[in-house]
């Protein structure tokens, strides 16, 4: 189906409305958003995505309707695992509680632009050259292997993009609010902001060169990637508060992403088969071989996800993870209070801390004990008990 340029046209105002929407009411004036409203715009932007594909549905087909819900399921579920690197890049700049909404809707703008730029990039490549089915199923194949890797958080809060950053963008100890430049004794300079968003834009760029050839693998209607790719990103800010502190819960996902990527690396290379003209792969002639539809898609997509989701939630081991790396996590926050201005979130901390330390108390000892610097939490969360005691006591 051909989307006329006035679908085109309207697509495009209506996602830049939901963003400057999202802007001017809720992020323009720092604050930290409460649990309920997070829930809530969550749902409204999942609504929001589900009513436009069953518009999809009804107005393009239950194919195209089909394409954009597995490619819809699959960038959310990348997004989400995105949000765990975000997530570590945040806490590695200390960036201000306050201030993380407007990092994250950055964040979202720019990985907007730059997979849509991708998207056409790749619509072009696709048009010109059969071959490139070769080459995205390569790389998904390449990216599920990646995933099963172990992974060390600290490399990840220490990438490529973060260490030029550094390099070359001198700036300022502490932040000016959400400024992105302040007075140092009488001079102009950068602050911690600017660089936490040149790191966060630069880890979407590396993040669209999995989630583009992915969504390609499902559907080549660049109408469907686009908007399907759009509404993952939306309501990925509110999700990030709605699941802080649960995203260590899902031990499994980076495995379900791994099948799912290496599913449609497979989808990819048959079809590239199936269209085949490289000369010294049967002589240039297409391989009969199988293609597979996008239900048996969609279908392996939610049932690998769910399944993974599940095992995720109900993992005794999983549970124990969480709570182990939300204590480490919210007592060196605690230590660290000088970064943000907003006065309850030392109260804040400090229960989630102490709620963390009771959800281990009811686990077995086996389960407690797995994390390889088990003492030097245990060290950790003493000082943050100690310091709040010594707070309070003045």
């Amino acid at each position: 189906m051909t989307v006329s340029p006035t679908i085109w046209a309207v697509t495009i105002v209506v996602i830049a409305a939901l963003l400057a929407f999202d802007y001017f009411f809720h992020i323009r004036k720092a604050h930290v958003p409460q649990l309920k409203e997070a829930a809530i715009w969550s749902s409204i932007y999942v609504g929001i995505a589900l009513v436009f594909g069953l518009l999809v549905f009804s107005f393009g087909g239950a194919q195209m309707g089909k394409e954009y819900f597995a490619g819809y399921i699959t960038e959310k579920a990348l997004s989400v695992d995105n949000l765990f690197v975000f997530l570590i890049i945040i806490a590695s700049f200390r960036v201000p509680r306050e201030d993380q909404q407007k990092v994250l809707l950055f964040g979202i703008v720019f990985a907007l632009i730059a997979r849509t730029g991708f998207i056409f990039l790749g619509a072009a490549l696709i048009n010109t050259f059969s071959w490139v089915f070769y080459a995205f199923g390569l790389i998904l194949l390449l990216t599920a292997g990646n995933l099963l890797k172990p992974e060390d958080p600290s490399e990840e809060a220490d990438n490529l993009v973060i260490r030029l950053s550094r390099r070359f963008l001198r700036t300022s100890e502490h932040y000016d609010g959400d400024k992105l430049t302040t007075m140092v004794d009488g001079k102009k300079m950068l602050t911690p902001m600017l660089l936490v968003m040149v790191a966060i834009g630069g880890t979407d760029i590396l993040f669209a060169l999995d989630s583009i050839p992915a969504i390609f693998g499902l559907t080549q209607n660049v109408y469907i990637v686009f908007t399907a790719t759009a509404f993952s990103l939306m309501g990925l800010r509110q999700l990030y508060f709605l699941i802080d502190g649960l995203l260590d819960r899902l031990i499994y996902l980076a495995y379900g992403l791994a099948m799912i990527l290496a599913f449609i690396g497979v989808k990819l290379i048959l079809h590239a088969l199936h269209e085949n003209n490289l000369p010294f792969i049967n002589e240039g002639e297409p391989v009969p071989v199988i293609e597979v539809s996008i239900e048996l898609s969609l279908g392996v997509i939610i049932g690998v996800l769910v399944l993974t989701i599940v095992a995720s939630l109900l993992s005794k081991a999983g549970k124990a993870l969480t709570s182990i790396n939300n204590a480490r996590r919210y007592a060196a926050n605690y230590l660290d209070l000088d970064y943000t201005a907003d006065s309850a979130e030392r109260d804040r901390i400090y229960s989630a801390l102490v709620a963390e330390e009771s959800q281990l108390a009811t686990m077995d000892k086996k389960y407690r004990d797995r994390a390889k610097d088990i003492e030097q939490i245990r060290e950790l969360v003493a000082r943050a008990h100690t310091r709040h005691r010594d707070h309070y006591s003045i």
